[in-house]
C-alpha cells in the first residue's frame, strides 16, 4: 500500500527531472571545458541520450541507481512499498535501456552508460573513457 495519497504520489513523480539533473551537469561541464562539444537530450537519436556526439555517433547515458535498477537482483527487494509498481517500473526502464542500446549499436552507435554513483566517486575515470571513444571515433 502507498503511503501517500494519489496527489502527493502525482506532486512527487512530477518533481523528478528527466534532464539536467546534477550527475549529468556535472559531467556536461567538466566535458565543455575540455573542449567536447555535445548536444544534450537530442530528440532526434533514438532513446533521447542525455549528451551526444551526433557526428561521429557516440551516445552517453547517466543511469541514476534508483531508477535503472543498479544490481537490480540484489536491491530489489528493498522496497518497503507499493512493491508491485516499482518492480514493474525499474524492470520496464531496465529493458528499455537495454533496447535503445540494441538499437543504437545496429545503427553504428557507440552507447556509454555510467551510474550516478561513478560520476559522483570516479569523475576522472568516466571523462578519460569519453574522450578515448571520441578520439578513436574522430581519428577514424
Amino acid at each position: 500500500m502507498d503511503s501517500l495519497t494519489a496527489e502527493q504520489r502525482r506532486k512527487t513523480m512530477q518533481a523528478v527531472k528527466s534532464t539536467g539533473s546534477k550527475i549529468e551537469t556535472k559531467l556536461a561541464k567538466v566535458l565543455w571545458q575540455r573542449g567536447l562539444r555535445y548536444r544534450k537530450n537530442d530528440k532526434t537519436v533514438f532513446g533521447k541520450p542525455d549528451l551526444t556526439f551526433k557526428r561521429i555517433k557516440v551516445a552517453i547515458f547517466v543511469d541514476s541507481e534508483f531508477w535503472h535498477g543498479k544490481n537490480w537482483k540484489v536491491h530489489k527487494y528493498d522496497h518497503k512499498s507499493n512493491k508491485k509498481y516499482w518492480y514493474k517500473k525499474i524492470e520496464q526502464n531496465i529493458q528499455r535501456d537495454k533496447e535503445v542500446n540494441r538499437t543504437l549499436r545496429k545503427g553504428g552507435w557507440i552507447v556509454l552508460r555510467f551510474w550516478g554513483i561513478d560520476i559522483e566517486k570516479k569523475l576522472e575515470f568516466c571523462i578519460n573513457k569519453i574522450e578515448q571513444t571520441v578520439y578513436d571515433k574522430k581519428a577514424i
